[in-house]
């Protein structure tokens, strides 16, 4: 086997050609990915199937019915045929505009708002808006009051009409906040006349300012929100964000490579393996459909380019001490390959199989990050192995070791060699503490809770989040759920019943604090003339709109619903609400057998799916684990060495999930995939550590391999450390949440890792493993293959 990998890593240094060709093959794959991928996609789909003609089947005769049967079916299809009615909606508008002002109900405001609502109707962008004045009649001789008086009316009149809008139940808590100095424009567009993104946010809101403005004294404030202009919020952040802090973290990890190396032949060629990788990754991607994923415009390219450096700085490392060591370019070129080739090999493995376990994730957003991230994985690891030794080995790598001796942390690294020294001095006590925290850390991630937001995906600045914040207080909240309300064929379609299971469930949602202004077909029914129980007032239905009527309450299809409204504070605050909305809707279920009760919504779905969150980070994290570590035991052949590694890799993982504890933070989505990517980052380095500890092992004591190892290791694990914590660093910029925290606790693990390898593992090497290395793993090797300046790392 040894044998076998030296000549595969060796080949990218014996055959230029070949090597050459690849990457042209790969750069022009990715070219062609950017510009016109589905030049090769349509070669892969199926062709149309011919269209067959069908053959004439000869109908069976006729069923001859009885004139009962006929009577009877008629009138079946007579009740049940449904009204072509356009029901009444606060739900599916494509923007919302929320306004803010005290002066809608004075003269001065009434004018203001409905010439901006008149300048809104003008746009073609805009079909139709509902707002108050808009709302359907209520009263029972079909007369239209205005909510909003003519501007000549009196004050007290505006007076008069504030508390009735306050108090109609379409408008007080879904249109108007119960203040009634909040108002919401709910809008459909025309999608046939809207050419850029502009014309469904920013123009929207100049022309509600621009037609206030012509009217002096109106203090009107206006935000524009919904799920279009969310929607095109993130797709800019995600836009501007994905070149500013790509050019950042870029920029300031060749800044803090220049500095480490000292050498500027060797940062250029460090530095272009993995920006080749993330152009060939981020261009193969448009063939898989996948460049949409939010992760992957600012966290993948930076966590790629890291997972290059981190093994393009291990292979540079090595090429310039066999430079420096007197051999020609090729041959140091060859000799540093073939010595961490197979190491970067692993590495590349065990990080694919950390992002490949977020394939086993509920979210499809988070599948396909873990998917993008293999594939990046694969092919970054072929543009460090190609181009590193290409490059090294010909005339622009001559001088590549200049500089080496001035290394940053080389001409250091021997003032903390007492720290190993120590360490070894004192193994039992740093093995048991190895151990000890990785425990009680662990422990203490267990109560970690999950969580999730919906503006936790928006930039936190953004005009989208504040409107959000600020409907949560006025109106209880923006995002929609309900209570679905059914009844079997027993009941007549206006049976009193169904409308005192409505008041029911209405005033059960009443009860809940969180829950903002449920709305149903009894809101509607209270407010006309009359009074007595819901069964009573049954047949004051038929009296309402049917417009307004059918948007809650579909007799023909025997089907009725509670709307009410979800705050944006955490669904995990929502789980005891919705659990004992669920009890009641049981008992009520009970009371009322004919019924059926089901609890929807976004907002309800989420909280359901919430603890699949945690279900995804135990799949994923303990699939990599158990993976990583079979995978390690067979590396190294030792089961003890697989036990070992996996220490290391927790703890960093740990230190960082107590952390998130102790700062009051949930497990989110991107935790999920932080703690997932940063395993397969973490284990890097304990890779390369095991890999040249078990090689110094065969020639030398236990002791004194491990000190071999961190002096000759201990320069890239440092390097590739300082250089990891400052792209994610970097990311810290970004004005999304979600990749805030990833970055955090990237930089914690990474962190936490180099102290675990440095400390913790020398420490657990020497306590567990025997002096001596064990003489039925020895290869049987030949001669000529074990020579001094080819150092095999494999097992």
């Amino acid at each position: 086997m040894t044998r076998l990998f030296d000549r595969i890593f060796g080949s990218t240094v014996d055959n230029p050609l070949v090597v050459a060709f690849l990457i042209a093959v790969l750069t022009g794959l990715s070219i062609l990915g950017y510009q016109s991928p589905e030049t090769l996609t349509d070669l892969f789909k199926p062709a149309p199937e011919a269209e067959v003609a069908e053959e004439q089947v000869a109908a069976p005769p006729p069923k001859v019915e009885k004139k009962e049967d006929r009577e009877a079916k008629k009138k079946q299809e007579r009740r049940n045929q449904i009204p072509d009615v356009d029901a009444v909606s606060i739900t599916d508008a494509d923007v919302i505009l929320v306004v803010k002002s005290q002066k809608f109900f004075t003269p001065d405001g009434a004018r203001a708002i409905r010439q901006a609502v008149a300048a809104l109707n003008d746009l073609p962008t805009v079909r139709s808006i509902m707002w108050l004045d808009e709302a359907p009649v209520l009263n029972i001789f079909g007369l239209r009051d205005a909510m909003l008086p003519d501007s000549r009316a009196s004050q007290r009149q505006f007076d008069e009409a504030r508390e009735r809008a306050v108090n109609h139940p379409l408008i007080g808590g879904q249109l108007l906040a119960e203040d009634g100095n909040t108002l919401l424009l709910m809008l459909k567009l025309d999608w046939l006349f809207v050419t850029e993104d502009a014309d469904v946010t920013e123009r929207l809101k100049e022309t509600v300012l621009a037609a206030v403005e012509e009217i002096p004294g109106n203090d009107f404030d206006v935000m524009v929100t919904g799920k279009v202009p969310s929607y095109l919020t993130f797709i800019e952040s995600q836009e501007r964000n994905r070149m500013k802090y790509q050019l950042i973290g870029y920029g300031t990890i060749l800044a803090m490579a220049v500095v480490l190396f000292r050498g500027i032949r060797a940062v250029f060629i460090v530095s272009l393996a993995p920006a080749l990788g993330v152009f060939w990754t981020l261009g193969i991607l448009h063939f898989f459909e996948f460049q949409d994923n939010p992760f992957n415009d600012i966290i993948l390219p930076v966590l790629l380019s890291l997972v290059g450096l981190t093994d393009g700085v291990h292979l540079m490392v090595e090429i310039r001490k066999q430079r420096a060591s007197g051999l020609g370019v090729r041959e140091a070129s060859r000799n540093g390959i073939v010595s961490v080739g197979l190491a970067c090999a692993l590495t590349s493995l065990t990080t694919a199989i950390g992002f490949g376990s977020l394939s086993l994730a509920h979210h499809e957003i988070v599948r396909e990050f873990g998917m993008c991230c293999v594939i990046g994985v694969i092919l970054t690891f072929l543009s460090v192995v190609l181009t590193i030794p290409f490059i090294c080995s010909t005339r622009f790598g001559r001088n590549i070791h200049k500089g080496h001796e001035r290394g940053l942390i080389d001409r250091n690294l021997q003032r903390i060699s007492g720290v190993i020294a120590y360490v070894l001095g004192h193994t039992r006590k740093f093995a048991f503490a190895a151990i000890v925290c990785t425990v009680v850390l662990s422990l203490i991630s267990f109560t970690l809770r999950p969580d999730e937001r919906r503006a936790n995906a928006l930039p936190q600045s953004s005009e989208a989040v504040q409107a959000i914040k600020h409907m949560d207080v006025a109106f209880g909240g923006l995002e929609m759920s309900s209570v679905r309300i059914t009844w079997n064929d027993s009941l007549e379609l206006n049976d009193p019943e169904i409308l005192t299971v409505i008041a029911a469930v209405d005033n059960l949602l009443d009860e809940e604090p969180l829950i903002g202004s449920p709305i149903s077909l009894q809101n509607f029914v209270d407010v006309l003339p009359g009074s007595g129980d819901p069964a009573d007032r049954m047949p004051l239905v038929q009296l309402l709109p049917a417009s307004l009527k059918r948007a809650f309450y579909e007799p023909e299809r025997r089907v009725a619903e509670v709307n009410f409204r979800v705050q944006d504070l955490g669904i995990a605050k929502y789980g005891p609400v919705f659990e004992r909305v669920e009890a009641g809707l049981t008992q009520l279920q009970a009371e009322h057998p004919a019924f059926n009760f089901d609890l929807t919504g976004s907002a309800v779905w989420r909280w359901e799916n919430l603890y699949q969150i945690v279900v995804d980070l135990a799949a994923s994290l303990g699939s990599a684990t158990v993976i990583i570590f079979i995978v390690l035991a067979i590396a190294y052949q030792s089961l003890r060495i697989g036990l070992i590694s996996v220490v290391p890799n927790l703890f960093p993982l740990a230190v960082t999930a107590t952390f998130l504890v102790f700062t009051g933070q949930s497990l989110e989505i991107a935790s999920v995939c932080a703690f997932t990517v940063c395993l397969g980052i973490a284990v890097d380095d304990t890779i390369h550590f095991l890999t040249r500890f078990r090689e110094s092992w065969k020639e030398a004591p236990r002791d004194a391999a491990i000190s071999e190892a961190f002096t000759s290791t201990g320069t890239a694990l440092i390097l590739t450390t300082v250089v990891l914590l400052v792209g994610f660093t970097t990311v810290l910029l970004s004005d999304m949440r979600d990749q805030r925290i990833f970055a955090a606790m990237g930089a914690l693990t990474i962190g936490s890792a180099l102290f675990a390898d440095l400390i913790f593992l020398p420490a657990l090497l020497s306590y567990f493993l025997p002096e001596k290395f064990p003489a039925t793993q020895m290869e049987a090797t030949p001669e000529e293959d074990q020579a001094p300046a080819v150092a095999s790392t494999t097992t």
